[in-house]
């Protein structure tokens, strides 16, 4: 008599601190559909399907940076930091950059280092309620759902090995300055980390060198302001003491 198959053992989830809620559902379906006639491959699940089925799942209150995680499994840096900076890009919730900024700021230092992805676990447990995340999504998909029809390999050399680890050393300096309190200071930053991680997703040095330039105007806006306001503290300071 054959042996019996072994049981099917669900995947561990080193991230969740509760090994017994349910795995989040983000459309298993999405990535298995039915498969394409011979010769032509399967149709690349679009992060956008997959961040819409992830805020449509009602079996939990909360999504975590975790569930995120998982949900990538851990195989697109340039999807993570899209998913972590495009909140801020967006007019969203206060606190929102004090939330996604550590991740970047952990995901730049890895891609920096040719590294993959990980993150603490005092991170990976920090979550938003699943209305709020929903809500992002609902405004985040008409746009990345239209920049993805865009995105095609080119000018690879862009996003080579070596190119990823400087793109790791601007998209580090720009998730520090998306950490600061600087009024108005986290669009522009965070909109040219998008950039990179949209020309990391599909190898496109277009998007990279889009990323490039919005980056350059990012760090001299921000370090306008900060002499701006370096400059008006010692103004006080000097009249405090005349």
């Amino acid at each position: 008599m054959p042996n019996a198959p072994p049981p099917h053992q669900p995947p561990s989830d080193d991230w969740t601190p509760n090994d017994r809620r349910s795995p989040i559902r983000t459309g298993e379906a999405l990535a298995t559909e039915a498969p394409p006639g011979p010769g032509v491959p399967p149709r690349k699940t679009r992060l956008s399907d997959m961040l819409t089925a992830i805020a449509a799942d009602d079996s939990r209150e909360r999504i975590s940076i975790a569930d995120l995680l998982a949900s990538m499994d851990n195989r697109a840096m340039g999807a993570l930091l899209l998913i972590f900076a495009l909140p801020n890009v967006l007019p969203s919730l206060p606190g929102t950059s004090g939330v996604l900024g550590l991740p970047l700021v952990y995901l730049s230092s890895q891609l920096m280092l040719g590294r993959l992805p990980w993150l603490p676990r005092f991170i990976a447990n920090r979550s938003l309620a699943r209305q709020d995340f929903a809500n992002l999504v609902d405004r985040a998909e008409p746009w990345l759902a239209r920049t993805e029809r865009l995105l095609k390999p080119r000018l690879t050399l862009l996003v080579h090995e070596k190119a990823e680890r400087l793109i790791g050393v601007l998209t580090l300096i720009l998730s520090v300055i998306l950490l600061l309190p600087i009024p108005l200071g986290n669009m522009l930053p965070a909109l040219a980390i998008s950039l990179f991680a949209l020309g990391l997703m599909e190898r496109d040095g277009v998007w990279v060198i889009a990323g490039t330039v919005v980056s350059t105007a990012a760090i001299a806006v921000v370090a306008a302001i900060l002499y701006a306001l370096a400059k008006s503290v010692l103004f006080v300071l000097a009249g405090a003491f005349r």
